[in-house]
């Protein structure tokens, strides 16, 4: 019924771009700030000015906790800026300040545009309840606890690994599969048992490299924002296929493909 295999007793998801819509918002969030950062860059440097893109967000910050994807961006264009503290403020020129610059922007456009859900997912996550599989949020976000809080499906989810989390317990961000398995032990699951939901190429990795028993990439660029009719397609995108490159078992633009 929910299109996993006979041995998965607990279900682990990533929120952005999974459960939540917020994936634009941070998208839009990293656009503005990086591309801000760029200009002033090239108006001080006379460097030219190359945008941020969105293979950019896939590739360097999408998945990533909010330093180290400004941290891995930057590398990408060969610019070094001091790390900075968590306390830096959003003016600030280091990594720790650009960072907190973004989630400054991400904050301000939550609270303009609220949070959408996909419905699909949220009709997967009922039907998962319901089968008695158990339910993990996984984020590297750490406003993850407000975006469930505003999308109202916080009740649907047992356990909550965070960017705070990750923080306070020195967990590494994703790629690394830290957190899933801190998720994993709070459900009192072995990873064997758990299945990994990620729309990013490093999410799918860290569930790889955990050992999870099965990983479900989420192709949300392979068409239409929410195919929640429960119609599989064929994903011949080129995301889909970085998905299965890293790691993912299956690759679904909507959960709702998987409620057969």
């Amino acid at each position: 019924m929910l299109g996993l295999p006979d041995h998965i007793t607990a279900c682990l998801f990533d929120l952005d771009g999974v459960l939540t819509q917020t994936a634009k918002v941070h998208a839009a969030a990293w656009t503005e700030m990086l591309n801000d950062f760029l200009r002033s860059r090239t108006d001080r440097t006379g460097e030219p000015f190359v945008p941020f893109s969105p293979e950019d967000y896939n590739s360097y910050v999408d998945g990533r906790p909010r330093a180290d994807g400004v941290r891995t961006f930057l590398a990408s264009r060969g610019i070094e800026l001091p790390e900075g503290t968590p306390d830096d403020p959003p003016e600030a020129e280091t990594v720790n300040g650009l960072g907190n610059r973004k989630n400054e922007i991400l904050l301000n456009l939550i609270r303009s545009r609220g949070v959408e859900v996909y419905e699909g997912s949220v009709r997967y996550l009922r039907a998962a309840r319901d089968a008695g599989l158990r339910r993990a949020v996984v984020s590297a976000s750490a406003n993850c606890r407000e975006v469930l809080q505003a999308a109202g499906i916080e009740d649907l989810l047992e356990v909550r690994v965070d960017g705070m989390i990750a923080a306070a317990e020195g967990l590494r961000g994703k790629p690394y599969p830290d957190s899933f398995l801190a998720a994993a032990r709070r459900l009192g699951v072995p990873a064997e048992n758990g299945a990994v939901f990620e729309d990013s190429t490093a999410g799918v990795r860290a569930g790889r490299d955990g050992g999870f028993g099965f990983v479900v990439g989420v192709d949300r660029f392979g068409g239409a924002e929410d195919h929640s009719s429960g119609h599989a397609d064929n994903h011949s995108s080129g995301h889909a296929e970085d998905l299965q490159a890293n790691g993912a078992s299956i690759v679904v633009r909507d959960l709702a493909e998987l409620m057969t």
